[in-house]
């Protein structure tokens, strides 16, 4: 086993300096042959070039009508066209103020929905409320009543064992 990774270890070396050389091999073959940069015994096969070539020829003089083209000139000496594209503008215009008009109404309906339940919560909180002021008033009432029975009693309570006293009773 050992023998067989060692053998597939060699040939993956010998496949990466294979594949260096042939990727990089044209290259250096091309340094070598011309010398390299900075150095003075140049090996040229070719004179220098002797270039008297024109100037490239500009779009302007091959068609002079194409270089005023744009899409917003496009048909408009045309009074048709015109008068289509102010159509279909003044349309498209008439479409927004009316999806604008249809937002605005939707939502003054919710403004309006909400303001109803609102008030429709509001009256139901009054309602309760006026009902808990009602039963406190009912409760303080009938404490007092109470607080008044009580007094009352401790002082009938007060009077009996005053004359049970006098009786000859001695108390708990």
């Amino acid at each position: 086993m050992a023998r067989r990774s060692g053998d597939c270890m060699k040939c993956l070396v010998i496949f990466a300096v294979v594949s260096a050389l042939v990727v990089c091999g044209p290259a250096l073959y091309w340094k070598f042959n011309k010398g390299f940069v900075g150095s003075t015994s140049r090996n040229s096969v070719c004179p220098p070039c002797n270039c008297d070539c024109p100037p490239p020829v500009s779009l302007l003089e091959i068609a002079p009508g194409l270089a005023n083209l744009s899409v917003t000139d496009c048909g408009g000496d045309d009074p048709e066209l015109k008068q289509e594209m102010e159509k279909q503008f003044v349309d498209l215009l008439t479409e927004e103020l009316k999806l604008q008009e249809a937002v605005a109404d939707e939502h003054s309906r919710h403004m309006n929905v909400t303001l109803a339940e609102a008030k429709r919560v509001a009256s139901q909180y009054q309602k309760e409320a006026e009902k808990c002021n009602a039963a406190t008033e009912i409760c303080e009432s009938a404490r007092e009543r109470a607080e008044a029975l009580l007094i009352k009693e401790r002082k009938v309570t007060a009077l009996w064992e005053k004359r049970a006293r006098l009786s000859g009773w001695e108390g708990e």
